[in-house]
């Protein structure tokens, strides 16, 4: 992209355009878009990933969880990994998968909403923000398909309807609105999505969807390595956070710690977790 003389800016940066600005990338500087990457050759060469997320709506909202840990094939490369994010005011993202393309997904999906924002004056509807997330999530197909996949979960708080919603995605974009009121991805989504559909309620409150979100990620950790549970002797817990009508929140640190506290000295009278009722 060119600069004009006299430090002035660009022309495509004080012309009006197009409200979506992957379409404005893509045009005035393509080779930044995700989609143009090109892999190391590095023989033998591992990105870091990022593992399990799980999400669940309640009474108020909807709520997004993670576990803290990224690996490298069988070696933990990182125990402090932030995965869940405020996509704006009214929804939030989190990531499973290859860990930087993953972060750079969300921060182009935060500047894409921004963006439109900015251009049209309001905000994108649920749907649409989920619409474009699918078509960033397409656009790393490429990488997926060598094995560097990023699968998102995206849940927001719809202010037309008054409730909390969750949409996730396969590798190839496709995208899935979750009516069971629960989802979850990565390496250990199918001990945490076990978990909570023993667990979870429609219309439960806030503390108790915490307690559950927290109970699935111990489960996920106690099957899959990949998985990070709670590490009191670290002080590091599960990063959660709620969407609700007042916007995003994260929630702070001492009380995920309290409720993580509280699952692990569960888990010493009860190694498998609380039971459900057979009926």
């Amino acid at each position: 992209m060119s600069h004009q003389q006299g430090g002035a800016l660009p022309s495509a940066f004080t012309a009006t355009g197009s409200s979506s600005f992957l379409d404005f990338l893509g045009a005035q500087a393509p080779e930044l878009l995700p989609s143009r990457r090109t892999l190391p050759q590095i023989p033998g060469f591992e990105a870091p990933h990022g593992t399990t997320i799980v999400a669940a709506t309640y009474a108020d909202g909807v709520l997004l969880a993670g576990d803290r840990r990224a690996t490298m094939g069988n070696v933990i490369a990182n125990r402090e990994v932030d995965k869940v994010f405020a996509a704006d005011e009214y929804s939030a993202v989190a990531i499973a998968g290859t860990l930087g393309f993953a972060i750079e997904l969300v921060r182009l999906f935060q500047l894409e909403l921004e963006h439109y924002e900015k251009i049209e004056g309001t905000a994108l509807s649920l749907d649409g923000k989920a619409n474009r997330l699918t078509t960033m999530v397409r656009g790393n197909l490429g990488m997926a398909m060598q094995g560097l996949a990023v699968v998102p979960v995206f849940a927001g708080y719809d202010v037309d309807r008054g409730e909390g919603r969750i949409f996730t995605y396969d590798v190839t974009g496709g995208r899935s609105e979750e009516s069971s009121g629960f989802a979850a991805t990565g390496s250990g989504s199918v001990y945490a999505r076990g978990s909570l559909k023993k667990l979870y309620r429609p219309g439960m409150s806030e503390a108790d969807a915490v307690t559950a979100v927290v109970q699935a990620l111990y489960d996920a950790a106690d099957d899959d390595s990949a998985t990070g549970g709670p590490d009191l002797s670290r002080r590091l817990f599960p990063l959660v956070s709620l969407v609700t009508a007042d916007g995003f929140r994260l929630l702070e640190a001492a009380e995920v710690a309290e409720v993580s506290r509280t699952v692990v000295e569960g888990r010493r009278d009860a190694p498998d977790g609380p039971r459900a009722p057979v009926l």
